[in-house]
C-alpha cells in the first residue's frame, strides 16, 4: 500500500459555551494511506462529523493537528471535498451548472473554456447524469441530487474526498445503487476517501479499514479493522464470503458493547 499521506496527529476537540466545556474528541490519531477508502463509524454524538470536519479545515481542532502530504490543514481547500448528507446544491443553477461552479473556482486559471466544459461533463458522465445536466435540482430525484453532489466533488480534483453519510437521507434501492457507484469511481480514480457512516453493511463493503469510535463525550478510536476483502467486491457474492461475515460481525459486536455502556449510564 502506498505511503500514509493523511496524518491524524493527537487531535481533541471541545466546544465552550459559557462557563461549560464539553469535550468532543479526545486524543484522535490515525494514518491514511493513498487510495485507501476509510470509514468512521460510531454511535451518534460520537463526533464522527465534528472529525470530519477537522480533516476539511471547517473546524479547527483544540490541539493536534491534520496534515496532508506533509503541509498543515488548517483551512478549507479543494484538495479536500466535502460531499454532506444533504446535497446542498444551489437550486437557482442546473446540474451542469453546480458542477461546473466548482470547476471554475478550481481550474478558471488552468483551463481553458472548452477543457472546463468537458472536465464538467466528464464528471457528470461519471455518475450517469450527463442526461439531467439541463434540469435544476428541483426537477430531480434525491439519489439524483447526491450524485450531483458527487460530481461537483469529484470536478475539484480533490487530493481526499470526503463523504458524511452520503447515503443517509436515501431509500435503501438508492442507497445501493450509488454504494456501487462510489466503489465504481474509487475503482477508477483511485481517491482516497474518508466516510462517515451508520451502516455496518456499507462501511464493510466500502472500506479498506474501519474506524470505529468509543461514545461521547471524549470520544476516541476504539479500534481499527482490516476488511480483507478483495477488489473489486460484488455485494451478491460477499453475502456469503467469511472474511464480510467476520468483518460484520466485529463492528456489530463493537458498537453493541458500546450501546451497553450508554444503557448503563
Amino acid at each position: 500500500m502506498a505511503k500514509s499521506f493523511l496524518t491524524i496527529e493527537h487531535v481533541d476537540k471541545s466546544f465552550t459555551r459559557g462557563a461549560v466545556t464539553n469535550e468532543v474528541l479526545k486524543n484522535i490519531s490515525l494514518e491514511v494511506n493513498e487510495s485507501e477508502f476509510i470509514s468512521i463509524i460510531g454511535h451518534s454524538g460520537c463526533g464522527k462529523s465534528t472529525l470530519l470536519n477537522i480533516v476539511a479545515g471547517l473546524t479547527q481542532a483544540t490541539t493536534g493537528v491534520v496534515f496532508l502530504e506533509g503541509q498543515v490543514v488548517d483551512e478549507p481547500g479543494p484538495d479536500r471535498a466535502v460531499v454532506f448528507q444533504n446535497h446542498s446544491l444551489l437550486p437557482w443553477l442546473t446540474c451542469y451548472e453546480n458542477v461546473a461552479l466548482a470547476v471554475d473556482k478550481v481550474f478558471g486559471k488552468t483551463k481553458s473554456k472548452a477543457e472546463r466544459h468537458d472536465w464538467t461533463m466528464h464528471k457528470l458522465k461519471l455518475v450517469h447524469m450527463e442526461h439531467a445536466k439541463d434540469r435544476r435540482p428541483s426537477e430531480i430525484s434525491g439519489g439524483m441530487k447526491q450524485r450531483i453532489g458527487i460530481a461537483r466533488a469529484l470536478a475539484m480534483q480533490p487530493k481526499v474526498l470526503l463523504l458524511d453519510e452520503p447515503f443517509g437521507a436515501l431509500d435503501a434501492l438508492t442507497r445501493t445503487h450509488l454504494q456501487d457507484q462510489v466503489m465504481q469511481i474509487q475503482a477508477e480514480l483511485r481517491n482516497t476517501v474518508l466516510m462517515i457512516t451508520h451502516d455496518v453493511d456499507e462501511a464493510v463493503l466500502l472500506s479498506d479499514r474501519i474506524v470505529m469510535m468509543t461514545n461521547g463525550p471524549s470520544a476516541r478510536i476504539g479500534d481499527v479493522l482490516e476488511v480483507p476483502l478483495d477488489r473489486p467486491r460484488n455485494r451478491l457474492e460477499l453475502v456469503s464470503d467469511r472474511g464480510y461475515i467476520a468483518a460484520r460481525a466485529a463492528v456489530l459486536k463493537f458498537l453493541y458493547e458500546r450501546h451497553r455502556f450508554v444503557e448503563a449510564a
